[in-house]
């Protein structure tokens, strides 16, 4: 290991400006020019939060003929995906709605958010994202705030025999102006002012008020002396392991629930100091209220609180204080989110005695993914070479995890010409015959409860990472490993819900089927995938199509004479994409009509212009090949030097082409060898 000099190295990598702009320090009428210079300093937490995600921008995109807007926010920047929010876009812009409306002051600062959903549907991973993104924010030029603390040289009576004395609130410090002349001082620091008009509500907390009404008594109501000689304003990183502007609570068991938790308690150490048990200082103003004060506090399993702690978060919500024992009614400035699941969440819907905290709800729904390939980017944040280097991912094997948790929660459509996959594939963007935008706009509208129930994303990756463990030894990881996994945990994780079990169960059989013709599909394209032998094929056909709607015949390339159009070698093409004999003549003239339109522009023909023709040639060289290979026979331990070879060809499109690797590709000539050979014994 090369020995590394600390010195050099923190010069070179650690900036201590850095850690001074953070850490800057100013009198009172400094701060007053830092917010007559930039007005978002004195915004509320709710400006912040809105704030805060508009400046990571946005994107738009169409679906089913709506403008979705995308906050990159969620994509979670900060943490590098780790908590990036998939395929809820919809619900997302009514949470940031709900931020907007809330800046702007429209009513729903005055509400609990409260984040509703199934377990496992990423509620905690967007609370995350906003206490991650104000810490983060606090940090910059646009996003700074600031407190003060009180100090004196003297070490005098009024702070407790201390030199300093730290706002307990970390309240702003334009707070601190007096009543009588803030009317006339915001309508001056808002002169010209449009963008961001500078707000003062309420007042400091008792501790900060007692120091400061004890201040104006010794220098007979002279603020500004008050002010220039015991006031320091410091810059205010909000913090949530420091418990600085960003509270978590979480209820435990109801015996031990406490409400003092949330708004602070006496500290019975300093009565004997301060001589009294209703002396602010006295006071520790460390509840999660308290300490959330001018950021966010997250409540988890909100509905699970005691009643006690609901008339703390009424107050808290509708009126922005809250009543710390002993002492009259607190302002608080912070968003108050909470989160809950289904079954609590109804519970709160049945409970009259709840109907307050109802009426001060604002529910956001936050459902599963219902759009495959979104629930696929979870399964791929978490399980890719880069994480899991020693053990190859078979191509697929996420999809069809990701495809069986997605079926589960679907609702069964009501139209009987259509099946729960072909609905999941209109959902992510495939097109189906018969079925348009508006169609598939029309199947989500009916589906009331759709994404609500079902498998969450968490079961799927802790059987992703069983079968990680228990067959990652061979190398490689296929679907049929993690399919073992899926249903073998199905028993116990729902062992109260039988009909459950039966009916994921039977949808896992579907996901087993989409598999096999996935890996079918695959193997068919790579032993085709010979492109000179197609190109041979489509010429061939299509002397054989011109020949036969011009009436005209064609010349055998082996023996020079003219013959009539193979009629059998063309059905055996088209009938690969399931064109009727009644269709024939149509579809030969559709081939035919748009070569000549080619020749007219000066361009020529190529099978990979016509997607259905393309599959048709692929099919018809998969089914002229898969003899001479003799693909049955890889099952065997007996294949002669010509068809390992060819074998071996194949092998090395799959991983070339397709993904897979040597272990990867050799299960899945196997399986489908396998098929095949049972296909031929049932012929037989």
């Amino acid at each position: 290991m090369t020995k590394m000099n600390m010195k050099d190295f923190m010069s070179e990598n650690y900036k201590v400006e850095d850690f001074a702009h953070l850490h800057w320090t100013g009198s009172f009428q400094d701060y007053v020019d830092l917010v007559a210079e930039d007005p978002r300093i004195g915004r509320n937490s709710f400006q912040r939060i809105f704030d805060m995600i508009m400046t990571f921008g946005t994107s738009t995109y169409l679906e089913y003929k709506k403008e979705i807007t995308r906050y990159h926010f969620f994509d979670d920047p900060i943490g590098n995906g780790k908590d990036a929010v998939f395929g809820i876009d919809v619900h997302l812009m009514k949470l940031v709605n709900f931020f907007k409306a809330a800046a702007l002051g429209y009513g729903t600062e005055k509400r609990v958010l409260l984040l509703h959903g199934p377990v496992g549907s990423a509620k905690s991973s967007i609370a995350r994202n906003l206490k991650k993104g104000l810490e983060y924010y606090s940090r910059t030029d646009e996003g700074a705030l600031y407190t003060f603390e009180w100090y004196d040289e003297e070490e005098s009576d009024i702070l407790g025999g201390q030199k300093v004395f730290p706002s307990p609130m970390h309240e702003d410090p334009l707070k601190l102006i007096p009543h009588e002349v803030r009317k006339e001082f915001l309508e001056n620091m808002n002169k010209g002012n449009k963008d961001h008009k500078i707000k003062i509500r309420g007042e400091v907390c008792p501790a900060d008020r007692y120091i400061l009404n004890e201040y104006m008594i010794k220098y007979d109501g002279d603020f500004m002396k008050v002010m220039e000689n015991h006031i320091r304003v410091k810059r205010l990183v909000l913090s949530e392991k420091d418990r600085l502007g960003i509270g978590t609570f979480q209820p435990k068991d109801e015996k031990n629930q406490d409400s003092t938790e949330l708004t602070g308690d006496i500290n019975y150490r300093k009565i004997a100091q301060y001589g009294s048990d209703s002396d602010p200082r006295a006071f520790n103003f460390d509840g999660e209220f308290n300490i959330a004060n001018r950021g966010i506090i997250e409540f988890i399993e909100m509905l699970k609180l005691d009643v006690a702690f609901l008339y703390d978060l009424l107050g808290a919500s509708q009126e922005q204080s809250i009543k710390p024992k002993k002492f009259a009614q607190t302002d608080i400035d912070l968003v108050i989110l909470g989160h809950t699941n289904e079954p609590e969440f109804r519970k709160l819907q049945n409970n009259e005695f709840m109907e307050a905290l109802r009426d001060r709800t604002v529910k956001i729904d936050v459902p599963y993914i219902t759009r495959l390939d979104n629930e696929v980017r979870i399964y791929q944040r978490d399980f890719n070479a880069e994480k899991i280097p020693h053990v190859h991912i078979a191509p697929h094997t996420l999809d069809m995890a990701a495809m069986w948790a997605v079926l589960t929660r679907m609702e069964e459509p009501k139209k009987a010409d259509l099946t729960l996959v072909q609905k999941l594939k209109l959902y992510n963007g495939k097109t189906l015959t018969g079925y348009n935008e508006d169609n598939v706009k029309e199947l989500r509208k009916e589906a009331v409860r759709e994404g609500l129930e079902g498998i969450s994303p968490r079961y799927i990756q802790d059987k992703i990472s069983n079968a990680l463990v228990k067959y990652g030894h061979t190398g490689s990881l296929n679907p049929f490993m993690v399919f073992n996994e899926l249903e073998s945990g199905l028993k116990h994780s729902m062992a109260n819900n039988p009909e459950a079990v039966d009916k994921y169960r039977e949808m896992l059989a579907i996901v087993r089927q989409e598999y096999t013709d996935i890996v079918k599909n695959d193997v068919q394209k790579a032993i085709s995938l010979d492109e000179t032998a197609i190109e041979t094929l489509c010429a061939n056909y299509i002397d054989n199509v011109k020949a036969y709607t011009q009436k005209e015949k064609v010349r055998n390339k082996y023996t020079g004479k003219l013959e009539e159009a193979d009629e059998r070698f063309m059905r055996s093409i088209e009938e690969k994409i399931d064109i009727a004999e009644s269709r024939k003549d149509d579809f030969r003239r559709e081939i035919m009509n748009y070569i000549g339109a080619l020749a007219i522009e000066g361009k020529q023909f190529d099978y990979k212009m016509n997607e259905r023709l393309h599959r048709a040639l692929e099919l018809k060289l998969f089914e002229d090949q898969k003899d001479a290979i003799k693909l049955t026979t890889i099952i065997s331990n007996v294949v002669d030097k010509e068809t390992q070879e060819k074998i071996d060809v194949i092998k090395s499109r799959l991983i070339k082409n397709y993904g897979y690797c040597e272990i990867s590709a050799t299960d899945a000539l196997n399986y489908v060898a396998s098929i095949f050979a049972k296909g031929d014994s049932a012929k037989s």
